[in-house]
């Protein structure tokens, strides 16, 4: 106990007096560095690198990219002496920094995967950063919300931009994490709506955040076992972490696994080879699942999800309206 006091202390004092300047040197460090450009950021890291949140396509080498939550690693033509480091350690303190102003505030809500960023309590013009009050960034506000360190932190060093997906969609449900949505199309999945998730890979999961960081950091391929609590009766399965294929902002309906991706309003706006033999084409949109009128992605992903065996899916073009079936 006086040991954990002692490095709360050391930590304390650490923020209050290494960085003397406190956020008025971040809001320095982000106007010097052209940080935020418009709508976009590109912060600069170590290795003559730019991190960017953008929207749009940045007119720069790419070298990574996460779709996902609209990042980018470019090459840094105009090397920039200070680059930002990401904050990994226990931090006391942090603000919404821009290149005029900050303001100190807190993470109220953790991101939770890619569907659902977090919440920032400090309002600021976006996009912004967070900051500790030694620059070290402890993530980025986006229109969206928060994009929070630990995905900051494994887009840069890992290798692959690509995230793992077990099937299932998560939220905090007083003390379950409970599985809310289930992919019907991911062959021989165990796990089914309503599961409280118990553990994951032999240890316990306190909050449906760290579940899905787990999850989604894992690497295509691997192996995992997870522990849930179904009717009353404790289960534990094998599973296989499969390429991540929706969410954030892809739509995320289960049919991007089969290789159907939509907009907000169910236009078609991207398609695998398969289904354009089958004559579907960009900009057709969905109009009911089994007969049911779907209004949005949420909707769409509940129906398929009910009907985990065969799904007929209405679509219209042009007035004309045809029914494509998924087994």
């Amino acid at each position: 106990m006086l040991f954990r006091l002692f490095i709360l202390l050391s930590l304390l004092l650490l923020n209050l007096y290494a960085c003397k300047d406190g956020y008025f040197s971040c809001v320095a460090k982000t106007k010097d560095s052209k940080t935020i450009q418009n709508d976009s950021l590109s912060i600069p890291i170590k290795g003559d690198k730019r991190l960017v949140y953008s929207k749009k396509i940045p007119n720069a080498k790419i070298l990574k990219h996460d779709p996902f939550l609209n990042l980018y690693i470019i090459k840094d033509k105009k090397h920039f002496k200070y680059p930002f480091d990401i904050n990994m350690r226990l931090q006391l303190g942090s603000a919404a920094v821009t290149n005029k102003t900050f303001k100190e505030g807190k993470v109220l809500k953790e991101q939770v995967g890619l569907n659902t960023l977090g919440t920032y309590s400090a309002k600021i013009k976006t996009p912004a950063l967070i900051t500790s009050s030694c620059c070290a960034l402890e993530g980025i506000l986006t229109p969206d919300g928060f994009i929070d360190k630990y995905y900051l932190n494994r887009f840069i060093n890992a290798k692959s931009a690509d995230y793992g997906d077990i099937g299932i969609r998560v939220q905090d449900a007083g003390k379950c994490i409970k599985v809310i949505a289930s992919n019907p199309y991911l062959k021989n999945n165990p796990l089914k709506r309503g599961d409280c998730i118990l553990a994951f890979d032999g240890k316990k999961v306190y909050s449906s955040a760290g579940l899905m960081r787990k999850i989604l950091f894992s690497k295509v391929g691997s192996k995992h076992t997870i522990k849930i609590k179904r009717d009353g009766k404790v289960h534990t399965f094998n599973v296989v972490a499969n390429k991540r294929t929706g969410g954030g902002e892809i739509s995320d309906t289960f049919l991007e696994f089969r290789g159907i991706f939509f907009n907000k309003k169910l236009h078609i706006v991207g398609l695998n080879q398969y289904f354009k033999d089958y004559g579907m084409k960009l900009g057709d949109r969905l109009v009911q699942v089994n007969g049911v009128r779907v209004k949005n992605q949420d909707e769409l992903r509940e129906y398929i999800e009910n009907f985990k065996d065969f799904s007929s899916l209405l679509f219209e073009r042009n007035n004309f309206q045809f029914f494509v079936n998924i087994k």
